[in-house]
């Protein structure tokens, strides 16, 4: 029904047609479908944060298996709205308060790659299929990427001194009533909303033009499916940008429409999302440039393995 309505809108009552018209359509089709589904998604996960605090996560990891922490921490990961850059103080708060430092990497790398926004917009785009499968894989790049560099990393990598932090109590849930976790939830979903609406729209009106006036010819040659080295080719020029999840990833269905495979075109957002030269220049102070090197190594990596597994299952 939106959609004969967008139609009637753009092609009868305005009369338009042709490139301009295309992009018109997609535009407004694309900006209400995104955000009301984004809304509804940022909803749900707000009400599950309402039961677990920074607190809860450091309790449980603290004493469990590798494996358990790093999981419990990439998952967490998901529940926390933060980019890459953001991310930081919480990942030197999991370091005071003495979790492992490969459960700390996995919320690192999951907190901006699996950010909620990013698996809003891609439920919104292509469905639960997809959005599960860029969130099962971003957790596994998670936990192996902190594993790894948890067996390869040094004490002396980590450049500040970070006060430790001992805390005795259990792991809790926080005891609110159920019509404050609802308020709350919806507040803190309009919060976040009112923080990103015009980002996403930036990303939807790029996505936008791609879908109108950018050749299919142009993004099939440089990054289609005859060039293999297409994934490569995403990773490296999506490192050097720095944007949120809402802005570039409503470029994926334009990308992808024009003829990008759509392992290729994810790996580019999750360069951009979860490495950019900002981040390392924020973590310059706080690790060492052989950690640093290591970091977006190994997750640069994961990427790339990520985007061909997602070429070659799709």
């Amino acid at each position: 029904m939106w959609l004969n309505s967008v139609d009637f809108f753009v092609y009868d009552l305005l009369a338009l047609s042709g490139r301009f018209a295309d992009s018109l359509h997609f535009f407004i089709y694309d900006s209400v479908k995104i955000l009301t589904l984004v809304l509804v998604i940022i909803y749900v996960i707000s009400f599950i944060q309402t039961y677990i605090k920074t607190e809860t996560v450091r309790d449980f990891i603290r004493g469990k298996s590798q494996f358990v922490g790093n999981l419990f921490a990439a998952i967490f990961g998901i529940l926390t709205p933060f980019c890459s850059c953001s991310s930081i103080p919480l990942f030197l708060g999991f370091t005071q308060a003495r979790i492992p430092r490969s459960a700390t990497f996995s919320f690192l790398i999951s907190s901006p790659m699996n950010n909620e926004i990013a698996i809003a917009i891609l439920f919104a785009t292509f469905g639960w299929k997809i959005a599960l499968m860029y969130t099962l894989f971003g957790l596994i790049t998670a936990v192996v990427g902190g594993y790894i560099i948890g067996k390869v990393s040094r004490d002396e990598d980590i450049l500040i001194s970070v006060p430790y932090m001992e805390h005795g109590g259990e792991a809790h849930f926080e005891k609110l009533a159920f019509v404050k976790r609802v308020k709350d939830a919806w507040q803190s979903a309009i919060k976040i909303i009112k923080d990103i609406y015009l980002y996403v729209i930036a990303g939807i009106a790029i996505g936008a033009v791609i879908h109108g006036f950018v050749p299919s010819d142009f993004i099939v040659k440089y990054a289609g499916a005859d060039n293999p080295f297409a994934v490569l080719v995403a990773v490296a020029a999506g490192i050097p940008m720095y944007s949120g999840a809402s802005t570039v990833a409503p470029l994926i269905e334009p990308l992808t429409s024009k003829g990008m495979l759509m392992g290729t075109a994810l790996s580019f957002m999750m360069a951009v999302v979860a490495l950019s030269l900002p981040e390392a220049m924020i973590l310059k102070k706080v690790m060492s440039w052989r950690l640093i090197g290591l970091f977006f190594g190994i997750v640069g990596t994961g990427i790339v393995l990520v985007g061909y597994l997602f070429n070659i299952i799709l």
